[in-house]
């Protein structure tokens, strides 16, 4: 039992009589009166209303504003004026929290849910003789029917084992059942829920605005990619994909869907549209975690700026892998939090869904088992625990056996073929390709350094997933954070709570497969393996302007209060908005038409060539040093399995064929080209005028003998 429940009654509790004027008073949902809701939270008194300007609040944000304004990419560039200006911030912030002007709204309170313990023995039998079953049945590296089958079993028959009512897990479809058989319905449609529409609709729209343009081309990992797909489509249905260095299922299996679904093909845009779906999906997690650490406002907030990051865009527009590592921590995290607050068994059970399936998506997300030990860890050692970590370690010990059914395709992998499995981590982390450049403890402790600051001054030089050298934040969202790392650490201190905690630890912990890039520290920071930080990130953000708003509302008379906060979160939030567009839409669509090559355009002059005088079997790129990669040029121009390249010692093999030909040159390659006209003198050699500044490439068409 929680110790909270044995406590005196304490006079200056909120009563029955206090909630009610709460709810006669304010109509407008999504309204807080900070109120002292627990013993805790008595030490910090709810700011009082109408005492005046907030200023050391304001000042601090104006403050973090000019300091991250400094440090906005330029060519005199410098880090000492920009951090004195936080320096300042930070000082301001903290006497505005000691003053009870800024005070984030304390999160809801922990609960203690009756939990009989009871556990399904007849179902964990069941458990045990599907997955042994399955486990077998996963050999050589296939999904098939049968190991389909008995992993659903398996996976079916630990949930029912473990989850909690006595309804199990019918109450879900009960309840849709129920819903749907209603003769009466009734909608209410509350401010917050207008809110809610508008950033969804937002987002979707930065997520999906010109979604064929930017960005335009696709780079090697794109081919590798899709011919996993090309063989998924074929009958070859891996559990872990050898291809370049190795990768898991998820994604091929999802482009192969999207492709037949939508009829898109073996495409970039096959790719795109999973991965910009699963990147909306994320923010609804995002909102949960906000609100179950913070409160309605702060999940919005910080849902509302995650929409329009230009971070989590690219992870997203790019159609790697990257956004499935924020994808399955939202969902790990926002359950396992919950699940932490109410003692609920069910919730330890979805985050252990959530985590399994996790592990199946990107190499990354292989260090989300170790957050979740922190947070349990954390959580253990603080005073929230108190008469709940018997029974936390054992829900703890569901969550792993719930997740590690889901991994066992990737167990038996494992078991066959560690060293594929282990290969692209252990290159990083280990000396598996080259040895460590220098002592592991200074490259780890650079490496932290250097990742740490990526929010407010350099997120990497990787330029497909990130305008090299610039934060990886916008000003407004930048300043917000960094203010609200201080906010939580300051309340951490006043009031001990493992839940502020936990959110500064999760940033680098969840950066770690960044961070531990030892054997190539030049690989850090870079936004892709790092990205599963941008969930507690934007949470923070979230709570830093939910405290700065709710400072201002209420140290000013209640209309002009609400008016004031109402201008100035807008502001702030269009201005975000305004940078993330031209970040996305013209810096990185810029640099990435630029480093990228055309291929597309290739793709075409060899799809319009074969559909009109020549044929897709006498069309080739002749091969150049760090020029395209031909492989896509076969996917733009339909034909997937097709690698274009000819290499300029087989240019001769070519003169036996008599139909029409057509080379594909690299401008500068002289050599090749004068090789093909002594072969060709009756060729026709053209220029390819691409859309894109340097990017032309040459064209020799020779007619049919």
């Amino acid at each position: 039992m929680d110790d909270q429940e044995n406590r005196p009654l304490q006079t200056d509790e909120p009563t029955v009589l206090d909630y009610l004027r709460y709810r006669l008073s304010f109509k407008k949902s999504g309204e807080v009166i900070k109120i002292p809701v627990s013993n805790e939270d008595k030490s910090s008194p709810a700011p009082e209303v109408g005492r005046g300007w907030p200023w050391r609040t304001l000042g601090a944000l104006l403050f973090a504003l000019a300091a991250q304004v400094s440090f906005e990419p330029s060519p005199d560039r410098g880090w000492i004026f920009g951090v004195c200006l936080y320096g300042i911030a930070f000082g301001l912030l903290v006497w505005a929290y000691l003053k009870s002007e800024c005070v984030p709204t304390p999160p809801p309170e922990d609960l203690c849910m009756p939990d009989s313990g009871n556990i399904n023995s007849y179902f964990l039998i069941l458990t045990g003789i599907f997955s042994a079953l399955a486990f077998l049945a996963f050999s050589g590296n296939r999904f098939n029917l049968v190991n389909l089958i008995l992993w659903l079993l398996a996976t079916g028959c630990i949930l029912r084992a473990f989850w909690m009512g006595s309804d199990g897990l019918s109450a879900p479809i009960e309840r849709l059942k129920y819903f749907i058989s209603r003769r009466d319905w009734s909608l209410q449609i509350t401010w917050d829920h207008v809110l809610f529409a508008l950033i969804i609709t937002l987002a979707v729209f930065f997520r999906t605005h010109l979604i064929n343009v930017t960005p335009p081309e696709m780079i090697s990992d794109h081919a590798e990619k899709l011919l996993d797909v090309v063989d998924v489509l074929n009958g070859k249905t891996s559990i872990f994909f050898p291809r370049n260095t190795g990768r898991e299922a998820f994604q091929f299996y999802l482009i192969a869907l999207t492709a037949r679904l939508f009829g898109t093909g073996i495409s970039f845009l096959s790719m795109k549209i999973g991965t910009i779906a699963l990147g909306l999906l994320t923010l609804p997690y995002i909102y949960l975690l906000g609100k179950e650490v913070g409160n309605r406002q702060a999940g919005l907030y910080a849902m509302a700026f995650a929409g329009i990051a230009y971070w989590p865009n690219i992870m997203a527009r790019i159609a790697l892998r990257f956004t499935l590592y924020p994808l399955f921590v939202a969902p790990t995290l926002y359950y396992l939090i919950r699940g932490l607050r109410t003692s609920n068994r069910n919730d330890f059970i979805l985050a252990g869904l959530a985590l399994g399936i996790g592990l199946h998506t990107y190499t990354p997300i292989r260090i989300l088992p170790f957050v979740v030990i922190l947070a349990i860890g954390l959580y253990l050692v603080h005073k929230q625990s108190a008469g709940q970590r018997k029974i936390t370690i054992v829900r703890f010990l569901m969550l792993a056996t719930v997740a590690f059914v889901l991994f066992l395709p990737l167990l038996r992998y494992i078991t066959e073929n560690p060293d594929m499995f282990l290969y692209r981590a252990f290159t990083r982390v280990g000396t598996w390709e080259r040895p460590f450049p220098g002592p592991v403890w200074q490259i780890f402790l650079q490496n932290l350094w250097h990742a740490l600051r990526m929010f407010g001054w350099d997120n990497g030089d990787v330029w497909t997933v990130s305008i090299p050298h610039r934060p990886a934040l916008d000003v407004v969202t930048s300043a917000l954070f960094h203010l609200g790392a201080v906010l939580l650490v300051v309340r951490y201190v006043m009031k001990r709570h493992w839940r502020d905690l936990f959110l500064l630890l999760s940033i680098p912990m969840l950066m770690m497969p960044s961070i531990l890039s030892l054997a190539f520290p030049a690989e850090n920071p870079v936004l892709s393996r790092t990205s599963g930080a941008l969930i507690p990130v934007f949470v923070i953000v979230g709570i830093a302007l939910e405290s700065i708003l709710g400072g201002v509302s209420s140290r000013l008379d209640l209309s002009f209060g609400k008016g004031l906060t109402l201008v100035f979160g807008i502001v702030l939030f269009g201005l975000a908005s305004l940078q993330n567009y031209d970040l996305v839409f013209r810096q990185y669509q810029q640099l990435y038409e630029q480093s990228s090559w055309n291929t597309s355009e290739m793709g075409k002059v060899i799809q319009g060539f074969a559909n009109s005088v020549g044929s897709t079997d006498t069309a080739w790129v002749v091969g150049y040093p760090y020029w395209v990669d031909t492989r896509l040029v076969g996917i733009n121009a339909g034909l997937p399995s097709r690698d274009y390249a000819i290499m300029p010692d087989d240019l001769e093999s070519t003169v036996t064929e008599k139909r029409a030909k057509l080379f594909l040159i690299n401008p500068q390659d002289q050599a090749s080209l004068e090789r093909l006209t002594s072969l060709y003198p009756r060729g026709s050699l053209s220029t390819y005028p691409s859309q894109v500044e340097g990017h032309n490439f040459l064209l020799l068409f020779v007619p049919a003998e």
